[in-house]
């Protein structure tokens, strides 16, 4: 926080005090007419212009006190620390530091061994869960099973590979999908002889006339991604179009609308947020989920 704005806060906090004093102490006042009122009326009862009780009025001024005490030997306002010097972020700051100590040769002996041996402990597991759980369930659900448009990380299909290196990768660096959109190149007779084939390729074609048609286009336009079966290619991350698994549903509607307009799925990176031997972990669980 910047001085200007630091001040701003002391301002602000030293005008409320003064205020809410200057209030207290202006109804503290005995009126000169006993039992006058506020001339305010409703359904016959009337307001009393009354100070208040003693210890209400008592009450008040201990919480003053007790405020402006605080804001003295705390850091209640701006940048300025309190009498004790401390701040919330140092503490913060102390805490994390201690509990990465208190952890730190752990992780380094988990880091220093195969993902493939880690992804058997149960202690690696459950801290792998706790790393998923505050990163990736938000996308890829609680279970890893995923949702529309975010994979499964439970089963032994993998759009970018399933390695521990590759999955490593994919943390670190994120990903990027690029399914581009073809009803301009197909028009919607050829999106549509497109989408029979390969439905066809999961034995599920109803017009093998169409089907043979979209092979064509298939061949000249899809093969370069998804290879000349449709068995994907993790190298790019294009999915196997054979296997009966779908990303954004394997319906003849989904289907087409995935080749009309394209797709454009996106894996953030968290080689900045997560240290090096969190994302072994996180490796290692996410690995041990689909093994």
């Amino acid at each position: 926080m910047t001085t200007f704005w630091s001040s701003w806060i002391i301002v602000l906090t030293i005008v409320t005090i003064a205020g809410l004093v200057w209030i207290l102490f202006a109804n503290r006042k005995q009126p000169k007419e006993i039992d006058q009122t506020t001339g305010h009326s409703h359904d016959g009862i009337e307001e009393y212009d009354n100070p208040l009780p003693a210890w209400w009025f008592a009450m008040f001024v201990i919480t003053i006190v007790w405020g402006i005490g605080y804001l003295i030997f705390y850091p209640g306002m701006g940048n300025f620390k309190g009498v004790l010097g401390w701040t919330q972020i140092e503490q913060h700051d102390e805490e994390v530091a201690a509990a990465e100590a208190q952890f730190r040769a752990m992780r380094d002996r988990y880091l220093a061994l195969p993902v493939e041996e880690i992804a058997q402990d149960s202690k690696v597991m459950r801290m792998g869960q706790r790393l998923y759980s505050n990163n990736c369930s938000q996308c890829h659900g609680l279970d890893a099973r995923g949702a529309y448009g975010f994979p499964n990380l439970a089963d032994e299909d993998w759009l970018w590979g399933g390695t521990p290196d590759a999955i490593k990768h994919t943390l670190v660096n994120g990903r990027n999908a690029a399914m581009p959109a073809w009803r301009d190149i197909l028009g919607d007779d050829g999106i549509a002889e497109t989408t029979e084939y390969v439905l066809s390729l999961n034995r599920r074609s109803a017009d093998p006339e169409k089907a043979k048609l979209g092979e064509k286009h298939f061949q000249t336009y899809c093969v370069a991604c998804h290879g000349a079966e449709g068995k994907g290619n993790v190298a790019m991350g294009a999915p196997n179009l054979t296997n009966g698994i779908w990303l954004y549903g394997g319906t003849e509607e989904q289907i087409a609308h995935t080749l009309r307009v394209g797709r454009n799925g996106k894996m953030p990176a968290y080689g900045e947020n997560l240290t090096e031997d969190k994302i072994h972990i996180l490796t290692a669980y996410i690995y041990g989920l689909g093994n």
